[in-house]
């Protein structure tokens, strides 16, 4: 999935890689930072959360932690076009997901980004 957004890829990167911004544009409702890492609150409860680490690169690869140990990898990047940004979000189905499970998390990742674009875009010079 995909969303482009006006605004320059290292603010964008900036912007989305630091854990605290994550209750600004996705779905998660706070989140804290621990000793290993960061825990966020989903409408499910809480969850690990860790990008790798930090890159000029525009990869925001992160792992999330579910409660039951289960890690789920989730590639990410930030790619330059012209003066704004492409940001790509790889959404993986679960071999045990139902087919209404996966268009559920389809829907959340595009509700995520475009909030993520209105956001960016909506503030001055693209700082949030």
């Amino acid at each position: 999935m995909t969303v482009s957004i006006d605004c320059p890829p290292d603010r964008v990167y900036d912007f989305v890689s630091n854990p605290s911004n994550l209750p600004r544009w996705s779905f998660f409702e706070a989140v804290t930072e621990t000793d290993d890492g960061w825990v966020v609150q989903t409408p499910d409860g809480p969850v690990g959360f860790r990008f790798l680490e930090a890159n000029r690169l525009g990869v925001l690869d992160h792992r999330v932690t579910l409660p039951s140990g289960v890690e789920i990898q989730v590639p990410m990047r930030v790619i330059p076009n012209g003066r704004g940004s492409e940001v790509l979000f790889t959404l993986f189905r679960a071999p045990d997901m139902t087919d209404q499970d996966f268009a559920s998390d389809a829907t959340q990742v595009i509700a995520d980004l475009t909030k993520l674009k209105t956001l960016l875009e909506g503030s001055e010079a693209g700082r949030p």
